[in-house]
């Protein structure tokens, strides 16, 4: 039977109906075979991502759960990671930085999955963990990350160029997500893309020292199938302004959404898809001090940002206690 899938957007989510050429509900060939019926059945479903969400409700399996008992296995105590963390996908940081010995096991972070290593860049410590690949496995990172003592989060993702802002590599905030993935439907109800916090946009955009690493900022496309990034996606992508495609960062900016936590994300823009031999050059040192300028920058400006509310919280304490 000839057929094809109709796909309409509602407030309940996004409606997936078989269609054949006149426009009637149908099934495929296996699920009348299945049925063992051949007449048409008149039916619209939703996808399985999008059923049963209880948004509010509170999750049974819970990360404070988890790490309790991967401490009592491990035989590791409680500990605090460092306040700023990052999650290197390419893992190309973390090798640069244990290739220089500046890379240290932290001694309490009690994930299963991975291994959380420690460094000084500009004075701060900073954790970082390598090759959390994906929004599924970069959520779960990040929310263990933040039960353990994490204040501010920072994905630095390699990306493939979409809209062309020069040649790779360059670097963008990104400021917005296509919800092309599935994890973030887990966290917030349909909608086209979850986005970076304003605050922390204005905090890092508008003070940052373009002469360091040049920045632009902008929407990417975060997808769960990279190989599925066919011509048709890649031409509407254009069409909506769409700057590059990676693989965690609606994810991550719908956790901290949901969550309130500070999260911020970059684009690396590395490659064009590899359309052409040569491709996926990060630069110098496999774009470590690109990575590390950018890491610099954005945990001084969010240090600087809280050091004035901080400031401001003092001084109006002051001000109420001397008008009393």
């Amino acid at each position: 039977m000839d057929s094809c899938l109709a796909v309409s957007y509602g407030s309940g989510g996004v409606n997936i109906t078989h269609k054949d050429r006149k426009g009637r509900p149908a099934m495929d060939e296996t699920q009348e075979s299945l049925s063992g019926r051949s007449e048409l059945q008149d039916q619209e479903y939703l996808a399985p991502l999008l059923l049963q969400k209880d948004y509010p409700a509170p999750s049974v399996f819970t990360v404070e759960n988890l790490l309790r008992d991967a401490r009592r296995q491990k035989g590791l105590p409680v500990g605090l990671v460092p306040s700023i963390c990052v999650l290197d996908p390419d893992g190309d940081l973390v090798e640069y930085l244990h290739a220089a010995d500046r890379a240290h096991r932290h001694p309490t972070w009690a994930c299963y999955h991975t291994v959380l290593d420690t460094f000084t860049q500009a004075g701060m410590e900073v954790g970082i963990v390598g090759r959390v690949v994906g929004a599924p496995f970069a959520v779960l990172v990040a929310e263990e990350l933040f039960a353990s003592g994490c204040q501010l989060l920072l994905s630095i993702t390699s990306a493939g160029q979409i809209l062309s802002l020069g040649q790779p590599p360059y670097v963008v905030l990104i400021d917005r997500a296509l919800r092309d993935e599935g994890t973030s439907y887990h966290y917030l109800p349909p909608s086209p893309y979850s986005s970076l916090d304003p605050i922390l946009r204005e905090i890092v955009w508008a003070q940052w020292n373009h002469t360091q690493v040049p920045l632009f900022t902008g929407a990417t496309w975060t997808t769960d199938a990279p190989f599925r990034e066919t011509e048709a996606q890649i031409a509407w992508c254009r069409e909506q302004g769409i700057l590059a495609v990676e693989m965690e960062a609606a994810a991550l900016y719908a956790v901290a959404s949901v969550k309130r936590l500070d999260i911020i994300c970059f684009a690396h823009v590395t490659n064009q898809m590899g359309q052409t031999e040569g491709d996926f050059e990060k630069g110098e040192a496999s774009g470590s001090e690109t990575a590390l300028q950018v890491i610099s920058q954005t945990a001084h400006l969010w240090n600087s940002h809280r050091a004035n509310l901080c400031g401001q919280r003092e001084h109006s304490v002051v001000s109420e206690a001397e008008q009393q």
